[in-house]
This record gives C-alpha cells, sequence and structure tokens, in this order.
C-alpha cells in the first residue's frame, strides 16, 4: 500500500464528497493519508474529517506560513494541546514561504520557531513548507536543532541539492509530490536521484499539483501512484519497492501513528 503523506481533505470538502473521495483512495491502494492543518481556526474541521475516518485518515494540527500575520504562533502551547488527540499525529504545516510574502517574514519565523518547540516537546514530525527561503529555513532548523533534537520533513520538495543535503543531515526526511512528474522538473530529478529511497515519503498535496497523467484536474490522494510510480522509475527500482519503502518510511517518522493490523 502506499500512504499519502500530505493532502487537504479540508480544501476538497468544499465541493466534493469526502467519503467518496477516500474510497477512490482506498481503491487505489491507498492505506492511509494525512490532512494537514493550515490554520487554527480550521482545525476543527481538519480533525473532524480525520477522526470520521479512523481507519485511514490522520491529521496535523498547526498554521501555514500564509497565515503567520493572522493566525501565527507566539507559543506553542496551543499545538501542544491539540496534539494530544490520538488523530493528531504531526506538526504544521509551517515554515517560510518568501516567494508570496503573504505574512510578514518576521511573523513567518517566529511561527516556524513556535512550531519547531512543539515538535521538540511532543516528538511529533514538524511538517515544513519552504519556498524560497532555503538559507532562512536552514537556519533556522541549525540553530533550533541545537536546542534539543526535532523530527521532521520537507513536504512537496522543490527545491535543489544544497537545501536536501542540509535537511538530511539532521535527520530529516524528504517527501515527494506530483511535480517529480512534470516534464519540466529535470532538475528536481537529478536532486531526488541522489537522495536514499530510505528518506523518502510521497504526497500529492491535494487538491494542488496533480500529476500527470492529471494535470490540470483537481489532485486527490487516490492520485499518489502516479508520483511512487515516476519515483520508482527515477530510482531504478520496482513499485513494490517504493510502496513498501516509503510506507515503512512514513511510520519510522509518523511514530504516533499505527499501521493496520492484517487480518
Amino acid at each position: 500500500m502506499l500512504i499519502d503523506s500530505h493532502c487537504h481533505l479540508d480544501y476538497l470538502a468544499k465541493d466534493q464528497d469526502v467519503d467518496l473521495l477516500i474510497e477512490r483512495a482506498r481503491t487505489a491502494g491507498v492505506g492511509g493519508m494525512v490532512t494537514i492543518s493550515t490554520k487554527l481556526s480550521t482545525f476543527p474541521e481538519v480533525l473532524r474529517i480525520a477522526k470520521s475516518h479512523p481507519d485511514l485518515c490522520w491529521c496535523s494540527v498547526g498554521v501555514h506560513p500564509h497565515h503567520a500575520d493572522e493566525e501565527g504562533l507566539d507559543d506553542p502551547a496551543p499545538l501542544l494541546e491539540h496534539a494530544k488527540d490520538p488523530a493528531v499525529i504531526g506538526i504544521g504545516e509551517t515554515g517560510l514561504d518568501y516567494f508570496y510574502d503573504n505574512a510578514p517574514r518576521d511573523d513567518q519565523q517566529r511561527s516556524f520557531r513556535a512550531h519547531i518547540a512543539a515538535s521538540r516537546e511532543t516528538g511529533l514530525p514538524l511538517i515544513v513548507h519552504t519556498r524560497d527561503a532555503d538559507e532562512d529555513t536552514v537556519a533556522i532548523l541549525r540553530d533550533e536543532y541545537a536546542k534539543g533534537a526535532f523530527p521532521g520533513l520537507i513536504h512537496c520538495f522543490t527545491a535543489g541539492p544544497a537545501l536536501a543535503e542540509a535537511v538530511l543531515e539532521l535527520g530529516f526526511y524528504i517527501s515527494v509530490s506530483g511535480i517529480v512528474t512534470f516534464k519540466r522538473s529535470e532538475e528536481l530529478r537529478d536532486t531526488l536521484s541522489a537522495v536514499p529511497l530510505e528518506r523518502i515519503l510521497v504526497e500529492t498535496d491535494s487538491p494542488f499539483l496533480a500529476p500527470v497523467p492529471h494535470r490540470g484536474k483537481t489532485n486527490e490522494p487516490s492520485f499518489v501512484g502516479h508520483t511512487a510510480a515516476a519515483l520508482a522509475e527515477l530510482k531504478g527500482v520496482g513499485a513494490r519497492e517504493v510502496e513498501e519503502t516509503t510506507t515503512a518510511n512514513f511510520y519510522r517518522i509518523f511514530s504516533k501513528a499505527a499501521p493496520p493490523v492484517a487480518a
């Protein structure tokens, strides 16, 4: 089975039947998915969706850097409280986005550090969004790591080898989205070719970034197999190896998630 390590089911629920989406994912061989929080104000709906499908769904809690001005955190306390729920298995998504700069950079950085503190205290993995902010992302991660270790991953990885090498040194994982299937993603594929498969996860980031052959459509968790297939081709291994390895990687870093019990 495959695990979609990053999707936004609450976004998809605005105009689709989430129950049908989840059943399509199950039929496509998806054995689990993490629906990701982007604002504390909408976290209750994220949690509700995850808890309504406990056999296939978990969730995270966090504030996306786009919302760091309106909902950014100075203190990890709200994250720590929400993380007590059994369905919450990750902290984020958080990080820095200097491409859109939807929130002041100081607010983004301050909220990022609060999320890191929550990850360190709970042991739940930090789910990092970074765009056009590699240098500051690495600097903050290294500075905070010196205060105490914490697990984490870079979601929807699109950067170059420098960021990959830096986060791998910290023990982080790298999550690969449908972007790896895009024709224009040669540089990304070159970078990922050097990342050990044992440190890679797969995701959809749905409803965004639908992989080939679904470009232009609304993305959904059932499409994660196309990303896994592209990764298998890139690594020169079979689809089964990618499925088994990325799923094992998922349960290693998202250690609060319970694997399904074999019948």
